[in-house]
């Protein structure tokens, strides 16, 4: 009887309940996804960078696409597609 009542309170009603632990173990493999989309990011954008940092031609491109930067005698057309 008492091994009953011990199993029904630490499934129910103890702080690390069954309810708190899936909820725990949901909550860590979203941190996992989050943790590995964030590597892949933070990998693409260091390719990216010694990239732009060897080539002047890839940084003067970046420039123009990314920020609209020009040279002086051009005109910089923007086209929103919507």
């Amino acid at each position: 009887m008492s091994l009953l009542a011990f199993l029904v309170w630490m499934l129910l009603f103890d702080r690390n309940d069954i309810f708190s632990q899936y909820k725990h173990i949901s909550e860590l493999n979203t941190l996992k996804e989050n943790k590995a989309y964030y590597k892949k990011d933070i990998e693409k954008i260091n390719n990216d960078i010694k990239e732009l940092s060897t080539d002047q031609n890839d940084l003067e491109k970046f420039a123009r696409e990314k920020y609209l930067m020009k040279k002086d005698n051009e005109d910089v057309y923007v086209i929103v597609r919507q």
